[in-house]
């Protein structure tokens, strides 16, 4: 699936039926050398207003406009992002889902998201790669065993499936990894979710793009919003951007990184921070690992990508900053602990190395809320854990949107909590990196 299609196709104005992919149309394609696709979505000038304006065309972004058309019926809307598609955070995770989270409003927010991952593709008609090969978080001290095993009963009791898994019985799963007591970091159990797993961000962005597309959402690139515009009463009327005034009666902010940025443009101050989140893959070598393994100790973890390169991810940089790069501490860690663990990786060469923007709030749980400008909505401070939300936050943004009140699952991840004291803690399930 070429992703320029969408980015340099028609500007045409009108929403098209979309041609189903299936094998059939695969070998119909390739009698013209697949020149003949369809392409994926509109590229369209913004109109002059619309009902709903979504800034931030990334996974979450997408996720808001596509279920706001489809459960809500509010078709009049536009996604606008200052880049491309899938340019931003979703195109620079490493692509690991689970649910597997302490707290009980954590839990079912990122299972409600996981369930959706598991009839995505067939929802979109576009294969988002979605492999629930399974996640395994593992305990390196005898401290963080007993705080695993209490996370493990807690998402039980939410009725997740989970399971405690032993040092042996690891070593089964994982054949690579080493296993001795008296290394650096030992292995001392850990929690396996089998339904835990990995996609391919750049298609996720691609297939919600398609279907919200379809459904008459305009999705603008090249297109920053500069500032926002409010009526004498304070309500929002719509954004400036680089491509001029567009109004708006509602507008959703989806921006990742940049949340706090467009909240000082809003004329308000979000309790979150920015910092580079760092990832890098080796060379592609035949297949070795076939879990997603994370450390939270060490803040590390591994998954191996369909070509055969090792994936593997680190911790946040510990200062604010809005390079996508980040310090070179972070991946000597990283590639110490990696060795340690896995020794077969101890001569493999590193092609690329990368960041993302990542916003977290002081509880590392999202913010999913209207503002103190009516009319004005916020998702962000998903922090490390975006990508595995992605379904799930548009889901209930949409319906937040829609109805101006949270649901049952959004509620308790609203502004409010910071003044009520009502935190959801998830540093210690949320704070490696992934």
């Amino acid at each position: 699936m070429d992703a320029s299609a969408g980015r340099h196709g028609s500007t045409t104005t009108g929403p098209t039926t979309k041609q189903r992919y299936s094998l059939f149309a695969l070998a119909k394609n390739a009698l013209s050398y697949h020149e003949g696709w369809q392409q994926a979505w509109r590229s369209p000038e913004p109109k002059k207003a619309y009902d709903v304006i979504i800034v931030g065309g990334g996974g979450h972004g997408l996720t808001t406009a596509y279920y706001l058309a489809k459960l809500h019926g509010v078709r009049n809307v536009a996604v606008l992002e200052k880049g491309w598609i899938g340019g931003g955070n979703t195109g620079r995770n490493t692509t690991i889902i689970r649910s597997g989270y302490l707290w009980d409003e954590s839990i079912k927010l990122y299972d409600h998201a996981l369930k959706l991952w598991e009839g995505m593709s067939q929802e979109l008609n576009f294969n988002v790669m979605f492999s629930q090969r399974g996640v395994i978080n593992l305990a390196h001290s005898e401290h963080e065993w007993r705080e695993m095993r209490r996370r493990y009963e807690a998402i039980r009791l939410n009725g997740v499936d989970i399971e405690l898994v032993l040092p042996d019985e690891i070593k089964k799963l994982v054949p690579i990894i080493n296993i001795d007591p008296n290394i650096r970091y030992p292995v001392k159990g850990g929690i396996l979710q089998q339904r835990g797993g990995t996609a391919r961000h750049d298609a996720v962005a691609w297939g919600y793009a398609r279907a919200a597309d379809e459904l008459g959402v305009d999705i603008i690139q090249n297109c920053e919003v500069t500032g926002f515009e409010r009526a004498p009463e304070g309500h929002i009327i719509g954004v400036q951007t680089t491509k001029g005034f567009i109004a708006a009666n509602k507008v959703g902010c989806v921006p990742a990184g940049h949340s706090g940025v467009l909240a000082e443009m809003a004329g308000f101050r979000l309790p979150i921070q920015a910092r580079p989140l760092q990832a890098l893959v080796s060379e592609p070598i035949k297949p070795c690992i076939d879990k997603v393994v994370m450390s939270n100790a060490v803040h590390m973890y591994i998954s191996q990508s369909d070509k055969g390169e090792l994936v593997l991810g680190a911790g946040t940089d510990a200062y604010n900053s809005y390079a996508q790069r980040g310090s070179p501490n972070h991946p000597e860690h990283l590639l110490a602990a990696t060795v340690e663990l896995y020794p077969i990786t101890s001569r493999l060469r590193m092609l690329r190395q990368w960041g993302g923007i990542v916003d977290t709030c002081p509880d590392a749980s999202p913010i999913i809320s209207k503002t103190p400008v009516p009319g004005l909505y916020f998702n962000c401070g998903w922090g490390t854990g975006g990508f595995k939300a992605t379904p799930g936050s548009g889901h209930v943004f949409a319906d937040l949107i829609a109805h101006d009140r949270p649901n049952a699952l959004a509620a308790p991840f609203t502004l409010d909590r910071f003044r009520t004291g009502y935190l959801v803690d998830e540093h210690g399930a949320a704070g490696v990196a992934h």
